[in-house]
């Protein structure tokens, strides 16, 4: 043993030592089995203090390199290889419990997996049947569209000046008007969320939300350190706002038109009030549109049309309407907003896929997006009426539902509390997925959204009637 601490280093002798020894270990020149030297030879042959080495033996044994026989002394451990090699290896597990981004719910963790299954018959997803995308036209609109080399590169940070520039013209039926500067092309909704969430507010902001919320399903404002907080709309709503916000910074997220997953619709009115509370105590709207191009009578304005003040955040989108698979959507916001999102959004992902953002915009400028729309509002309603049947024939003595005003969902509550995770589980093992309403409010355990735009309409028969039977 000629090896002897430097006292010279910068490690301590304590350090030096440990590694000293940890290495002839994981070398294999102290084998498993092996006796050390007594305490006092240690020292002596090392050149140090005994209690140097009682503290590096003590930290070796903890590690599980070494370990003590009573009356016979310190051995390297039978373990200590499988302990080095882990040792040696990220502790992974501690890294993701202490990341930022929250875990979803273990539901809908095995919603996910479970949709990609082709077997499993999908009762509440919130994405179209590939019977009812255009797929087709899709393919066929590829050979009208000319590209230069600048149209496949990197778009500016808002996105394609085209597809804005078309998008300003189009939002004009909504009753937007803006100009292609205060627009923001973005990879989806969800997107536009994760951006506001952590270009907008500090940490600990209050998210105002309806109740029950999409919002609850998804983590984007919750994992940037914001507090969720679930509200009713009615006569009390301005004082809950201002007394649950206090001094913090806060923003109103809402879908006005077929709520995510209750389906309903807000009123003008209505629109206008919650506009009017939020204006007086400067609170940011952001407006969830994605759905209203489904509703199947004539659509009430969006509430950023009713906006004088730059308090509205619009999004919208085609994945519910065109094919989720394009990732486009978009912001509506003042201009020093959009820059602000655009940056950090360059910052992400360094722009939306440009093959996209030509797609939606030649089917926005062609025509062809609103002739689709129109065919999608008819067989969406078609499908409604069919599985409304099913439910006033079979569901009506245990459950309560909403005539379905448009998009994807029906609101069906069980009049007991059934909906529960044995019944989730219990229907997996039967190759029927259901989004239970707990998913949206843990406290829920009566609803499920009933989803009438995936499933064909012999699929949504069998399985409703599978559900029939567990419940």
């Amino acid at each position: 043993m000629n090896w002897k601490p430097d006292r010279h280093s910068h490690l301590s002798l304590h350090i030096q030592i440990v590694d000293w020894m940890t290495t002839l270990i994981s070398r294999g020149e102290w084998t498993v089995g092996m006796k050390l030297p007594p305490q006092r030879k240690l020292a002596e042959l090392l050149g140090v203090n005994r209690s140097t080495i009682i503290e590096v033996l003590d930290e070796l044994k903890a590690d599980g390199l070494l370990e003590m026989k009573r009356g016979a002394g310190t051995f390297v451990s039978n373990n200590s290889w499988n302990m080095l090699l882990n040792k040696s290896q990220p502790n992974w597990h501690k890294h993701i419990e202490a990341s930022i981004h929250k875990p979803n719910y273990h539901t809908i963790q095995l919603i996910n997996e479970y949709e990609q299954d082709s077997s499993m018959i999908r009762l509440g997803t919130g994405e179209l049947s590939p019977e009812l995308l255009p797929t087709k036209l899709l393919e066929q609109s590829l050979q009208s569209i000319s590209l230069n080399a600048r149209d496949i590169g990197y778009s500016e940070p808002k996105g394609s000046k085209r597809l804005r520039i078309i998008l300003s013209d189009y939002l004009k039926k909504r009753g937007i008007h803006t100009s292609p500067e205060s627009i923001l092309i973005v990879s989806g909704a969800l997107q536009a969320l994760q951006l506001i969430s952590v270009g907008l507010l500090e940490q600990q902001s209050i998210i105002f939300q309806e109740h029950p919320s999409y919002l609850n399903s998804v983590h984007p404002f919750q994992s940037a350190g914001m507090q969720m907080v679930s509200v009713e709309q009615n006569e009390h709503l301005a004082k809950t706002l201002k007394a649950a916000r206090g001094k913090k910074q806060s923003l109103f997220y809402t879908i006005p038109t077929l709520h995510n997953p209750i389906g309903s619709s807000l009123t003008i009115e209505e629109r206008q009030r919650l506009l009017d509370i939020c204006t007086a105590l400067q609170i940011p709207i952001v407006e969830d549109d994605v759905y209203h191009e489904l509703l199947f009578e004539e659509s009430p304005p969006a509430m950023k049309s009713l906006d004088q003040t730059g308090q509205v955040l619009y999004i919208g989108s085609v994945s519910k309407t065109l094919s989720p698979g394009l990732r486009i959507g978009w912001v509506v916001a003042p201009e020093a907003v959009i820059n602000r999102l655009a940056d950090i959004k360059m910052q992400t992902d360094y722009g939306s896929s440009a093959f996209s953002q030509e797609i939606v915009a030649y089917w926005l400028s062609s025509g062809l997006y609103e002739e689709h729309v129109t065919r999608l509002r008819q067989q969406l309603k078609e499908r409604a009426l069919f599985i409304e049947t099913i439910l006033e024939k079979d569901f009506g003595r245990i459950a309560t539902w909403e005539k379905s005003k448009g998009g994807f969902y029906i609101w069906l509550r069980f009049n007991k509390p059934l909906v529960n995770k044995t019944l989730f589980l219990k229907l997996i093992k039967q190759n029927v997925l259901i989004n239970p309403g707990y998913i949206y409010d843990s406290q829920d355990l009566h609803h499920i959204r009933l989803s009438y735009a995936y499933a064909n309409l012999e699929e949504l028969k069998e399985r409703l009637h599978i559900l029939l039977s567990n419940i």
